[in-house]
């Protein structure tokens, strides 16, 4: 079963988005990080399980053995749960034979559901807004690969090609007293061998999961890997500083903080130019109405959102309009939904702070036509 901190890879989103045996049952509780917000975040928990497991229960489309056997899931979730590190939100799901607990920097709606597939926007979306990145450290020993954003720290991948170490050679010498040199630690062939198989491992990883990448090593270290392939000159930035190719994630994250700070204002500066452009060739939509057209023809090539903007609506047929939890047909996670249903359809999604779309209605799209 998947850890609360396990990365949410595109690879991970698209198994979880598979069709599983009726019922997939999910349930999404918002929680929190503080007391005394979080005091009653576990009866809440119980009370959604409890909810779910009377679902399955009743329904008379779920034989007995699958009955007992997702129930049974849903129990041993709930003893994975770590509510004491808390985030935003948590996700549980079970089906016949599985379960899985998520733990999301981002609030999500209380919520039980039973379906063919698991309920999957919230994590879409808490992917996008956290933006991950990755982090490469090496020293001569070793390269390690660490999966970061803003929500949390490095944590090493320990996962496909990496950790990468350098294989042992035996150190002889009489032939170093031949040569009369002592050779730098970067430039014997071994090492150049292992710097070619630590490029070939992180081009692995990026076709696989793109994102933005830091590196960190000593300056020769840098040095030597950017002779070994495109890494370091493909990476956001290189960070020159050793002794962190084995962590601990919080240094890493201390390493890389500006470089990623300095990112993220690049990328609201070029977000905010293109929406300007797309105003100005009225190609923009603003506000939760016209952006949800937008990506619902697949219009939108770009959708940019405030990070704490949330909204419930409801479909009167010919628009969104605002509406209260409570209403028959309200949808409280829309901006999820579009957020999703963006990136399925190719659009570029960026989460901004909050107060930086405030004329656009808090959400707004580039349209493509």
């Amino acid at each position: 079963m998947p850890s609360l901190h396990q990365p949410l890879t595109p690879a991970v989103l698209a198994d979880l988005r598979r069709p599983r045996k009726y019922p997939a049952v999910s349930v999404l509780l918002p929680t929190h990080r503080r007391e005394p917000d979080n005091a009653q975040d576990a009866v809440r928990l119980r009370n959604l399980l409890e909810e779910a497991k009377e679902a399955v229960h009743d329904d008379p489309e779920v034989s007995r053995a699958d009955r007992i056997d997702v129930i049974g899931q849903l129990d041993q979730a709930l003893g994975e749960v770590d509510l004491v590190h808390a985030e935003d939100g948590l996700a549980i799901f079970a089906a016949p034979g599985e379960h899985q607990v998520w733990s999301l920097g981002r609030s999500v709606p209380a919520r039980v559901l039973l379906a063919q597939t698991f309920l999957t926007r919230n994590l879409v979306a808490a992917h996008a807004a956290n933006q991950p990145y990755w982090v490469l450290a090496l020293d001569s020993e070793i390269a390690t690969l660490w999966s970061g954003g803003r929500q949390h720290m490095p944590e090493a991948a320990d996962e496909g090609p990496f950790p990468v170490r350098r294989p042992e050679v035996d150190f002889d010498p009489e032939r170093q007293e031949q040569i009369g040199d002592t050779p730098s630690t970067f430039s014997d062939e071994e090492t150049r061998r292992f710097l070619r198989e630590v490029t070939e491992a992180a081009g692995t990883v990026l076709a696989a999961d793109p994102r933005p990448l830091y590196v960190v090593g000593e300056t020769e270290a840098l040095s030597a890997l950017d002779d070994a392939g495109p890494v370091v000159r493909e990476a956001v930035a290189r960070i020159a500083q050793g002794g962190l190719a084995q962590g601990p994630g919080r240094a890493l994250g201390d390493a890389v903080r500006t470089a990623d700070r300095e990112r993220d204002e690049r990328q609201l500066t070029d977000v905010l130019t293109d929406l300007d452009r797309a105003r100005s060739r009225k190609a923009f939509a603003g506000g939760v109405d016209e952006v949800w057209s937008s990506v619902s023809e697949g219009r939108a090539s770009l959708v940019a959102i405030e990070d704490g903007y949330r909204v419930t609506v409801r479909d009167n047929g010919e628009h969104l309009v605002p509406a209260s939890s409570d209403e028959r047909g309200a949808r409280d996670d829309i901006v999820d939904e579009i957020a999703e249903q963006a990136l399925d359809s190719g659009a570029r999604v960026h989460f901004v702070p909050d107060g930086s779309l405030t004329g656009s209605g808090n959400i707004a799209a580039v349209l493509r036509y």
